[in-house]
């Protein structure tokens, strides 16, 4: 073959080439798709102040509304801890007592804040049990996680002891091993019992008010255990909502 034909086979091939990529780039159903490079999104800060505590301080229906109107509570969740059963549950919870795990905002509120709470919140001197309560799973609790939360737990229980020595607080200090959540039908039990209250916020899942701050918040208030001010606060948002008929609660 002459130089001239031979350049005139590559131009050919070239040609063709080319055409084929062409119609290859054209054709969706033909082109080769590579996958896009994952981007990750960059961490929540606020994630980073993101800590949790635990407390048993009788029902835990209860227990879990005290805590969840606090400014800088993120979640609550009723649950089980202290007890060595590995698959606790409501009617067989072994040696567990009932508790409240609560998320927070370090930044907003702090573990000694928490515990001022849980002084207020319940009976520490009252034996095994909470009012008509009675029974180990209703014992007082502070579980600790890391040494400053112990020194934080012996030093406000020495507090409330000095507050009266006619008897004795009861409250155990005990590092936390397992928290065990308890099942769906005792989270938010408060707010569960008010209907219109679901309502008021779109009749969430159940995933989904457990991770919702706002359902935390209204389980409290069901209980009348907001502070009086949120509690008004909340009454005015939800007289609104009834006046306005725009039927959904975002935020309080």
């Amino acid at each position: 073959m002459t130089v001239a034909g031979r350049f005139a086979f590559l131009s050919s091939v070239t040609i063709n080439f080319l055409f084929l990529i062409i119609l290859l780039l054209a054709d969706s159903s033909l082109s080769i798709r590579f996958p896009a490079r994952a981007i990750e999104s960059p961490p929540d800060p606020s994630n980073l102040y993101l800590k949790t505590a635990v407390f048993a301080l009788g029902s835990f229906w209860r227990s879990e509304a005290v805590f969840g109107c606090l400014d800088g509570v993120v979640r609550t969740s009723a649950g089980y801890a202290g007890g060595s059963k590995s698959n606790p549950e409501y009617r067989n919870l072994g040696d567990h007592a009932e508790c409240v795990q609560i998320e927070y905002d370090s930044r907003m509120i702090s573990f000694r804040q928490l515990l001022e709470v849980f002084w207020s919140g319940h009976d520490s001197r009252q034996v095994y049990g909470q009012g008509p309560d009675v029974g180990n799973q209703y014992r007082s609790i502070i579980f600790t996680n890391g040494t400053e939360e112990v020194r934080l737990a012996g030093l406000s229980k020495e507090r409330e002891q000095s507050r009266s020595k006619s008897s004795i607080v009861t409250t155990q200090i005990q590092q936390l091993e397992t928290f065990h959540p308890a099942e769906p039908e005792h989270q938010k039990f408060e707010l569960k019992r008010n209907p219109f209250l679901l309502q008021l916020i779109g009749n969430m899942g159940e995933e989904e008010l457990q991770r919702s701050t706002l359902a935390a918040k209204l389980n409290a208030y069901a209980a009348e255990l907001c502070p009086p001010r949120i509690q008004r606060r909340i009454d005015a948002k939800i007289k609104d909502i009834i006046r306005k008929g725009w039927p959904v609660l975002r935020d309080i």
